[in-house]
């Protein structure tokens, strides 16, 4: 292959790994394309792929090899000698274009370095913090089960754990669901402005931890009070802690804040409507999230 022609095919291939590496970003950030996931890994891998055929094609048609049969004899003029490598070096580089690869190149590091650090944006939100604040809730919107049954205040007892979405809207949504439990009046210690929020002892939280988005699966109603004196909901993939007595307190675990409360009422018929929207921003305790009201 012809040292042009070669670094023709070079520029192409690293320009061709770059335009991957910037579609893995567009396919990575989009989140609508079916099949994600190997659409991600195949302009990830087409983008190395082109980079290993880029610096193969480099290492044998571009970079000066010589071999040696023997050591080469101690200079008898080392000044001269310094100058005839100087002139070599200067003369021998088999790149015409340096410019063009050296940009290709730049393009190419600077994509995949791009690709590499953009899955850290799941870490957290970083632009837009609105979408946490909206939820599904507002005053008067009923509580149903997974069939879309009303959930009846009667049909609440102590000990049980029940979840519960709120009527005719996504139940995907981060905010929609809610677990369902009741404590014995007397055992509440709720915030003075949540006084009302717990009808008959009827409390409702939001199932999303407040530590890394799990779902609160769990819920500890003690047996034997030495051991256990509170009942709490729990998060079974961390083990953090929930103290629904509390206000949704955190008692143990990594969760950063309190499980967000969703005021409930009774209506005349006995079911469990919502009476507001909760007090806080559901999901995990990113910078940003703690602070403000949720929306409906």
């Amino acid at each position: 292959m012809s040292r042009r022609r070669a670094e023709t095919v070079v520029i192409v291939l690293l320009l061709v790994a770059a335009a991957c590496a910037v579609g893995f970003i567009y396919v990575y950030a989009t989140q609508s394309l079916p099949h994600q996931v190997q659409f991600e890994g195949l302009a990830l891998g087409l983008a190395f792929a082109c980079v290993a055929v880029a610096l193969t094609v480099i290492a044998r048609s571009l970079v000066e090899t010589e071999e040696l049969a023997e050591e080469y004899p101690a200079p008898e003029r080392p000044e001269e000698q310094e100058d005839l490598e100087r002139l070599v070096r200067d003369s021998g580089s088999r790149f015409t274009r340096k410019r063009m690869l050296l940009g290709a190149g730049g393009l190419a590091a600077g994509a995949l370095g791009a690709a590499a650090l953009a899955p850290a944006v799941s870490l957290g939100p970083a632009f837009d913090l609105e979408a946490l604040r909206h939820t599904p809730w507002r005053r008067g919107r009923r509580l149903v089960d997974e069939q879309g049954k009303p959930l009846l205040a009667d049909d609440v007892e102590t000990k049980d754990f029940y979840t519960a979405y709120p009527e005719g809207a996504d139940p995907e949504q981060i905010g929609a669901p809610v677990v369902v439990v009741r404590l014995d009046p007397g055992q509440l210690r709720l915030p003075r402005d949540r006084a009302g929020w717990a009808p008959e002892g009827i409390l409702a939280y939001s199932k999303v931890c407040t530590h890394a988005g799990c779902a609160i699966a769990l819920y500890r109603s003690p047996l034997f009070a030495p051991v256990e004196p509170k009942p709490a909901l729990v998060c079974p993939c961390h083990y953090s802690t929930f103290d629904p007595a509390r206000g949704g307190n955190v008692t143990f675990g990594p969760a950063g804040r309190s499980l967000p409360q969703l005021p409930l009422l009774i209506d005349a018929r006995r079911q469990l409507r919502a009476a507001g929207n909760f007090s806080g921003p559901v999901g995990p305790s990113w910078s940003g999230v703690r602070e403000g009201r949720t929306k409906s």
